[in-house]
């Protein structure tokens, strides 16, 4: 029965289907993007490749697998945050296959954080690496100015954070405010807030746009990752590397950023930091005139006390007339003794005049006086031959200043100072416009200030004035005295009030005049 049977033959063919290997990754590839499509994947990041090509590569892995991810260079500016080594993230994108090396992978185009504790721990590891740079070294920080005449304000020109600074700073002390708006939240925020810092730091002091005195970097409360750009090391940097003193204002008071750190003071909200830029111009006022008022009693007990120290000392000096007693015995002597000396001093003179007349003879008057004629003869010898050639001199030195002073030269000064003029003209314009427009400016400041001091502002607020005539009423009893009251309320409206009834006279409202704006 065995020799029946052959098994020596050849294999029976099998109907399963053949496929290139090109085939087989092209249907992985297509089932694992239909199947899949647009995922998101939660996961730690593990290791990062940057490519030379700009290309990101990396991976997201839990305890168990490891799942590949790309991130084109078009696609790494779209990502909320910068993957780092060990971050837990939630990750975006595309799944689908690479044939040439049989590995799949997710391409990915979004990340963000998973969840506020991964965001702790990150800024943590980031503000203790840049602490270890030294970047929040108090010894970087430098003081604040006492009164800045320029403030920089940093923030989102919408919102109730610029209005509360600008407010504040207008009851405080008025200065000169600069705005650059920026985002606050999002994508946007760390880049615009880093080169705003850094451009109000690249201002010339003497150029169009004055250069701040002061920085402030504001913005209102909200969650951690609302505050996030406040945290970005791009912002940090910049804060830590400006010239200007920068004031943080970001978040409430129980929200810290790593800006916080690297400024050069922190403010707990907005409007305490512009507590902090300026101080109170009254306050300031009434301590200069207690300064004058010490100075001026100090100088009153000084004058005193050394006009006490004179009284004393002029007790300890002698007497007048003891002073001058011996000096008026030398003069009596002196006195004395001046006719005999007087007598001596003419004899002595006339013996000598006798001496000279012996020597005063006509032979020797004759003889000096022919002396003095042949050196006058000598020298107007020399001078005869001495002048032709000092004539000779100067005239050449005269046709050499002529050949000089040629017209094409004095033309090309005359020129030169007409430019030189011109300039100076036009430099004289601008200074004089420059100046005439800051007066004018200092004088609509103070007109202001002059009109947010008045009392009709506080009537606006919901007060009155009560007079009787001329007079000030201020409590009731002298209300209850008076037979008519006149109350003031804002806007110049007046309202007459007599004793045992109350006629209203309103008067045309007047329209206050223009308060300007200080900003």
């Amino acid at each position: 029965m065995d020799d029946l049977i052959d098994d020596s033959g050849p294999a029976p063919r099998r109907n399963e289907a053949e496929y290139t290997v090109s085939e087989i990754s092209g249907a992985v590839k297509r089932t694992l993007e239909d199947s899949f499509g647009r995922i998101r994947v939660r996961g730690e990041i593990g290791r990062i490749f940057r490519a030379r090509s700009g290309h990101l590569y990396y991976d997201i892995k839990d305890d168990r697998n490891v799942l590949a991810c790309t991130t084109w260079k078009g696609q790494i500016s779209q990502l909320s945050v910068e993957p780092e080594e060990g971050m837990e993230v939630i990750v975006t994108g595309k799944l689908s296959g690479f044939g040439a090396q049989s590995k799949y992978n997710l391409n990915v185009d979004a990340m963000e954080v998973a969840g506020a504790g991964a965001l702790m721990a990150m800024l943590e590891k980031r503000r203790l690496a840049l602490a270890a740079e030294g970047l929040f070294e108090p010894s970087r920080k430098r003081p604040i100015p006492f009164l800045p005449g320029v403030i920089g304000v940093i923030t989102s020109p919408q919102g109730a954070v610029i209005r509360d600074i600008l407010h504040r700073l207008r009851e405080r002390f008025p200065r000169h405010v600069l705005i650059w708006p920026v985002a606050v939240q999002g994508k946007a925020s760390a880049p615009e807030i880093a080169n705003a810092i850094r451009g109000f730091n690249a201002l010339t002091l003497d150029g169009a746009i004055p250069r701040p005195d002061l920085l402030i970097v504001a913005r209102g409360g909200g969650s951690i990752e609302d505050l996030w750009g406040f945290n970005e090391e791009i912002v940090v940097r910049a804060a830590a590397d400006s010239a200007i003193p920068l004031i943080s204002a970001v978040g409430h008071e129980t929200d810290t950023t790593l800006i916080d750190h690297a400024a050069d003071r922190r403010a707990p909200t907005p409007t305490a930091a512009a507590e902090m830029a300026v101080p109170v111009r009254l306050d300031l006022m009434a301590h200069v005139d207690g300064l004058g008022m010490r100075q001026m009693r100090a100088a009153r007990a000084l004058v005193a006390a050394r006009g006490q120290r004179l009284t004393d000392l002029s007790r300890g000096l002698p007497r007048p007339e003891a002073l001058l007693a011996s000096a008026r015995q030398r003069l009596d002597l002196a006195t004395d003794r001046l006719p005999a000396a007087l007598r001596a001093r003419t004899d002595r003179a006339r013996v000598a005049l006798s001496r000279l007349e012996g020597r005063i003879t006509p032979a020797a008057l004759t003889g000096t006086v022919a002396e003095r004629r042949r050196r006058l003869a000598e020298i107007s010898m020399r001078l005869a031959q001495a002048l032709p050639r000092a004539q000779t001199a100067k005239r050449r030195d005269l046709e050499r200043w002529a050949t000089a002073l040629r017209s094409a030269p004095l033309l090309r000064q005359v020129r030169q100072g007409e430019t030189r003029l011109q300039a100076l003209a036009s430099r004289f314009v601008t200074t004089a416009t420059t100046r005439q427009t800051r007066a004018r400016d200092r004088l609509e400041a103070l007109d202001r200030m002059r009109l947010s001091l008045g009392y009709e502002r506080t009537l606006e607020r919901g007060f009155a004035v009560i007079r009787a005539g001329d007079e000030i009423v201020t409590d009731a009893a002298a209300a209850r005295n008076k037979p008519t009251l006149r109350i003031e309320f804002a806007g110049k409206q007046t309202v007459d009030v007599a004793t045992g009834e109350s006629r209203a006279k309103p008067r045309a409202k007047q329209t206050p005049p223009d308060q300007g704006k200080l900003f």
